[in-house]
């Protein structure tokens, strides 16, 4: 079923997250994005079922593949960051993990700034290691350092917006010149901060998402995404991007960034996100539920608005925090003086008011100790190993979500022993600030 697309490029995000692919269903003329929940779906003969198998048609098959509720989810956040099209899958871990695949092989490799989240620090750091594929963490506060650690078998360099938990901005502009320079792309998991950056538009040519956190925002759904930005030519340097350029064995012989100029399909400039769909989605099946989907959406309606009202909160909370006697320092982007704040303005875009986003850190004077009764003392934010939710949440990541890292690696990401990360959800200021406050002086 096709829906009756609608779009404005001169939509401002509120719109956009509103509006953009679906209008209504044509035939119940419903005027909210419906929810599929099917698995197959009906061909018109056996003659377009072979074309759709064998690429020469574009359209649903398989709900691993294709779905119409997940489709209007992607080409809405296609439309919010400036993409040509979007791939939505299970998880933002598994959106992680294809973005790489689709582009590197053994013996490939890509270099990645340090400061990460730790779950995908221990995937560059050993799980892609055992596929063979090398990471090189550099520190992004060097950009130099991306192209110094660079060679002919680099596939991609990644770095995180706001990188989880350390909070340092991501040199987007100056990384992605090194890679336009070197032919190597620039991915970008923008997850702390959709609508605040738009790193398609500062250089970046493939954007994640964990669409679990601010997305979804109600902590209800996981999901991830990939959105390709239609940006890099990947036939410059066919050597480098084989699976692109070179035949493929998955479909007689196909070479998809030649595939995708046929006009019939409108795939023109999506050789990147249509290979992860139709080879690693297809193979390895990290599908996105239709139902999440529709979570998502959902979600997406209000997630303007949220934004807004978490980096207010944030803004709040850091400065309350500052001013504590039992804290040592606070992280927070909106804290910065100087240079180092317009760097983090000319990433963070508020428009006419400055955001920095709803994530912050601080660090007790007590260390680790400390850290964990505070936690323990928490009465009205939640103690949970996520971001992102309408709620306010604190994890000590020393023992959870860094917890398998070594003291190296936990020091590169910007993680002490009395360091907590706490995502400021949308109550009432006075009542993150009453919560905050008994539970440091709980703390020991």
């Amino acid at each position: 079923m096709s829906f009756s697309r609608h779009h404005n490029s001169a939509w401002k995000p509120a719109t956009s997250a509103l509006h953009t692919a679906y209008r209504s269903d044509p035939t119940t003329r419903a005027s909210t994005p419906p929810l599929y929940q099917t698995v197959a779906y009906q061909f018109d003969d056996t003659e377009q079922a072979a074309r759709l198998f064998s690429l020469e048609e574009h359209g649903n098959i398989y709900t691993r593949l294709h779905n119409p509720t997940t489709a209007i989810l992607e080409e809405r956040l296609t439309a919010l960051e400036g993409g040509v099209a979007a791939l939505a899958v299970s998880s933002g871990q598994t959106a992680v993990a294809y973005a790489i695949q689709n582009i590197a092989r053994h013996g490939d490799n890509i270099v990645s700034s340090q400061a990460l989240y730790g779950g995908i620090r221990n995937l560059f750091a050993n799980g892609f290691k055992d596929m063979g594929i090398e990471v090189r963490f550099v520190d992004p506060e060097t950009p130099e350092a991306f192209r110094k650690a660079s060679d002919e078998r680099t596939r991609a360099f990644y770095g995180e917006t706001l990188a989880n938990p350390k909070l340092v901005p991501f040199p987007i502009q100056e990384v992605g010149k090194i890679g336009k320079e070197l032919g190597i792309p620039l991915v970008i998991d923008n997850t702390t901060t959709p609508i605040l950056c738009r790193p398609l538009d500062m250089g970046a040519n493939i954007v994640l998402y964990s669409m679990t956190k601010y997305i979804g925002g109600n902590a209800n759904a996981v999901g991830g995404l990939i959105v390709d930005g239609g940006n890099f030519d990947w036939q410059q340097h066919p050597e480098r991007f084989p699976t692109l350029n070179a035949p493929d064995p998955n479909y007689k012989g196909v070479v998809f960034s030649e595939l995708v100029k046929n006009p019939s399909l409108e795939l023109e400039g999506r050789a990147y996100v249509f290979r992860a769909r139709v080879v690693l989605l297809r193979d390895l099946g990290g599908a996105l539920s239709p139902f999440n989907s529709f979570l998502f959406l959902q979600g997406l309606n209000t997630l303007p608005l949220r934004m807004e009202a978490h980096s207010r909160n944030a803004q709040a909370a850091a400065e309350f925090l500052s001013a504590h006697h039992k804290v040592a320092r606070v992280v927070y982007p909106g804290l910065l003086k100087g240079e180092a704040r317009k760097k983090a303005l000319s990433i963070l875009q508020g428009g006419d008011e400055e955001f920095f986003g709803g994530l912050l850190g601080f660090e007790l004077k007590g260390g680790l100790s400390a850290g964990k009764r505070f936690i323990d003392a928490m009465e009205m934010i939640c103690h949970v190993a996520n971001l992102g939710d309408v709620r306010s949440l604190a994890v000590h990541p020393a023992s959870t979500t860094h917890g398998q890292l070594s003291s190296k690696e936990r020091e590169e990401s910007g993680v002490s022993e009395g360091y907590v990360r706490l995502s400021v959800g949308i109550e009432h200021i006075d009542d993150i600030k009453a919560d905050l406050d008994q539970a440091l002086e709980r703390s020991g």
